[in-house]
């Protein structure tokens, strides 16, 4: 997918008169987004519509109008917009009582590799994570971390003519899998490209 530019977000001021539209439409579409894996474990994946709303935000809260740091909010962003050959994912861990997060998250170092994408029965997919900058301590993980699930061209042709995908966690402290919903998994199966399928074998 092609990143976001300047000309197709809205000002400050014409956001104010759509926003509450914008706001239902993007809600809506992530509905088909969202995947829990177990009762504390969500992914939320990401795309072009998603990252707009999160600058859209960003620029209204900020009160940002300077064309300089519209651009900084771009290059933050961007990054998080699959790019036709991956999924992208903002993995939110949540433990509603504080003490039970801290000690939860102490146990959970290392969930966020830990995290996998499967379509049909081709080899599970593990993540590529926190690119932007580290999410963990020696003592915690963090509650959020990024990450990019790379899918073979043999992946994205199965993914887009139909395929079954699953997605689980498997650390020793916390498991957890299901199988995408249709809407779910017709969401992200947009988000891929057509890949060149020759010459791979199956796994």
């Amino acid at each position: 997918m092609n990143p976001l530019t300047h000309e197709e977000l809205f000002g400050l001021e014409q956001y104010a008169r759509v926003r509450n539209e914008f706001r239902a439409k993007v809600l809506a579409h992530k509905k088909n987004r969202i995947v829990a894996l177990g009762p504390n474990a969500t992914l939320h994946f990401e795309d072009r519509l998603t990252m707009q709303y999160q600058i859209q935000e960003m620029l209204r809260l900020e009160r940002i109008f300077e064309p300089e740091l519209i651009q900084e909010e771009l290059d933050v962003y961007n990054p998080l917009i699959p790019d036709g050959s991956n999924w992208k994912a903002t993995l939110m861990l949540e433990f509603p009582d504080e003490t039970e997060r801290r000690a939860r998250l102490a146990q959970l170092i290392g969930i966020e590799k830990a995290v996998w994408i499967q379509v049909a029965d081709f080899a599970r997919v593990t993540p590529i994570a926190n690119e932007d900058l580290e999410r963990e301590t020696p003592g915690k993980t963090a509650s959020v971390h990024f990450l990019r699930f790379e899918l073979t061209p043999k992946m994205r042709e199965a993914a887009k003519a139909g395929a079954m995908i699953r997605a689980g966690i498997d650390h020793p402290h916390y498991q957890a899998e299901t199988t995408l919903p249709q809407a779910t998994r017709d969401s992200l199966a947009s988000d891929l490209a057509h890949g060149d399928s020759g010459g791979e074998q199956r796994m």
